[in-house]
């Protein structure tokens, strides 16, 4: 069951869409279920006598009064309107269920805790009422509205138990606002998949996965298209907030449709920003790696320092390495190619949800990964081994999400975190498979193998038959014939690399130590680029922050089609 409280300042004019036919004729026998005074109440869908501006006026009657008495200045806001549905597959709800059902929600939300003011509930579907109320009580004061959403939904939660119905999963006011039936309809109008909102509030989060200061989140959102204002304080002259404008969304009036930050997502006001990127170092000189996949290990390994960080129990530590993760996937579609990239800009897109709760991040405590994280926006593409070990390495941390909010009861946090889990596992199968499999075409000779099973049987005694048995045992193989070549000892790689975490709860033991072996370095390649760049002079060129033209197309839901 689903409230959605909002205020207005035309009594009449919510009277006429309740009772009208709706934008696409949904609306079928409106009528009323209950009001403050049932047998005084004109009811225009009973009542062939009764119009909308008798039911308006007898509505409004404290708000008249009280318009008098400041002068003719008619109070702001004074409507409230509170629409509440039923889950689809719910049972049938009777006019007397309904009617208690605003009863309670009216009581629950304030508005008419001793019924002392003017509501009533108007039913024009099966599935759903919409609750109307003035404001202004009898002797002119106003409801107790704070935190009405957030109360509707409580008692929501309260009556689906009582009334058999679907059990919706509890909110802790961190979710994104979602779009109105009016944005629905006008990008249904224009042909377009998603809302300006969501559109928006994906970009934003893109960009922002991106850049190192407000500033350049700024800039980045005006090159791709984006409107930006700024809001600035009166007093000091700084910015305190910002609204964005879609390309070419505009109004009856060709004004641009302004969504501010806070709007799109809780995360996305300046304040939150401001508290994410305040510890981005900013280089004042090209930055140059002698290796340039390392920002995919560095990312990698930061992934792994940030799933241990997650369960280890201290929540804002938590908190803060899962907001930056969903930084690292949003920069992880961006940068991969292949088959897998739609399905992580669906993850991306689904731990939105999964990043934000109501535990206060130290971000400072993910500075690492974040900054990590930021440089892989700005790295060459890495085929093959390491990539995939970067997707591994983030297809356990959403694991480890979806434990670390299921423990702690935020249920819609956690169902996000399964989602993007399902994108990441499917996105893991597509990349992992092709590399897996020329690994095993590549696998040693026999002696080499040989040698390499009798180390895996002194070195890991517990798993050497797991190990071996594993269909990806050949790949292994391989990638430990390359990590000798590029400088490591196959003995003392493999037992780092099984130290790092147990092994026994892994369904493919071959594929956890191939993974971890292909985040190593090339110990060989390294010293060798070092060398050869030692003493050069520094590029000029400074790196842009890559967004391609896709990522900008209205209307797309993802980067790439399926």
């Amino acid at each position: 069951m689903v409230p959605d409280v909002s205020t207005g300042s035309s009594t009449l004019g919510l009277i006429r869409y309740v009772f009208g036919r709706g934008r696409r004729d949904e609306h079928t026998d409106p009528h009323i279920v209950a009001a403050w005074d049932m047998a005084g109440a004109p009811d225009p869908g009973r009542d062939r006598e009764a119009t909308y501006t008798q039911l308006a006026t007898r509505l409004d009657h404290h708000v008249d009064l009280r318009t008098r008495e400041l002068g003719g200045v008619t109070p702001p806001q004074h409507v409230w309107h509170c629409p509440v549905r039923t889950a689809p597959g719910d049972r049938y709800l009777t006019d007397d269920e309904w009617a208690e059902v605003a009863r309670r929600v009216v009581a629950a939300t304030g508005i008419a805790p001793q019924e002392d003011a003017r509501a009533c509930p108007v039913r024009h579907a099966d599935d759903h009422i919409h609750i109307m109320a003035t404001t202004v009580r009898a002797d002119g004061r106003r409801p107790r509205t704070h935190r009405d959403g957030w109360r509707a939904q409580q008692e929501c939660r309260k009556i689906e138990a009582e009334f058999g119905l679907r059990r919706l999963k509890p909110g802790d006011l961190t979710a994104p606002q979602t779009p109105t039936g009016a944005e629905r309809a006008k990008a249904e109008r224009q042909g377009r998949t998603v809302t300006s909102r969501e559109w928006l509030r994906e970009r934003a989060y893109l960009v922002a996965a991106g850049v190192r200061s407000v500033d350049e989140y700024f800039t980045v959102l005006r090159s791709i298209g984006i409107q930006v204002r700024p809001r600035i304080g009166p007093e000091t002259g700084e910015v305190t907030g910002y609204s964005l404008a879609a390309p070419g969304d505009t109004n009856g009036q060709s004004e641009p449709v302004w969504y501010g930050g806070s709007k799109l997502a809780p995360d996305l006001s300046l304040s939150r920003l401001r508290e994410r990127l305040a510890d981005q170092k900013i280089d004042d000189r090209p930055h140059h790696l002698a290796d340039p996949t390392e920002p995919w290990r560095r990312v990698e390994s930061a992934l792994r320092r940030a799933r241990t960080s997650v369960e280890s129990g201290d929540d804002a530590v938590a908190q803060a390495h899962l907001d930056a993760f969903g930084d690292t996937l949003h920069n992880l579609a961006l940068v991969s190619h292949g088959p897998h990239q739609a399905e992580l800009y669906e993850a991306a897109k689904a731990f939105n949800r999964a990043r934000r709760s109501a535990v206060r991040a130290d971000h400072q405590a993910a500075a690492s990964l974040r900054e990590a994280v930021r440089e892989l926006a700005y790295a060459s593409h890495a085929p093959g081994g390491i990539a995939v070990a970067l997707l591994f390495a983030a297809l356990h941390l959403a694991l480890a999400a979806v434990k670390w909010h299921k423990h702690r009861g935020h249920q819609q946090q956690a169902a996000a975190a399964r989602q993007a889990l399902s994108h990441l596992r499917a996105g893991y199968q597509q990349a992992s498979e092709p590399v897996l499999a020329d690994l095993s075409r590549r696998a040693p000779r026999s002696r080499t193998i040989t040698r390499f099973e009798a180390i895996v049987r002194r070195v890991l005694p517990n798993e050497a038959e797991r190990v071996l048995a594993d269909p990806a045992w050949p790949a292994l193989t391989t990638a430990l014939a390359r990590a000798e070549t590029a400088g490591h000892k196959a003995g003392h790689l493999l037992s780092e690399a099984a130290a790092e975490r147990e092994l026994c709860s892994a369904d493919s033991p071959a594929q956890v130590l191939v993974w971890r072996i292909a985040s190593l370095p090339n110990k060989r390649a390294t010293a060798a680029r070092l060398r050869s760049t030692h003493g050069s002079e520094p590029s000029l060129s400074v790196p842009q922050p890559l967004v391609t033209p896709h990522h900008v197309t209205r209307g797309a839901s993802r980067g790439t089609q399926r």
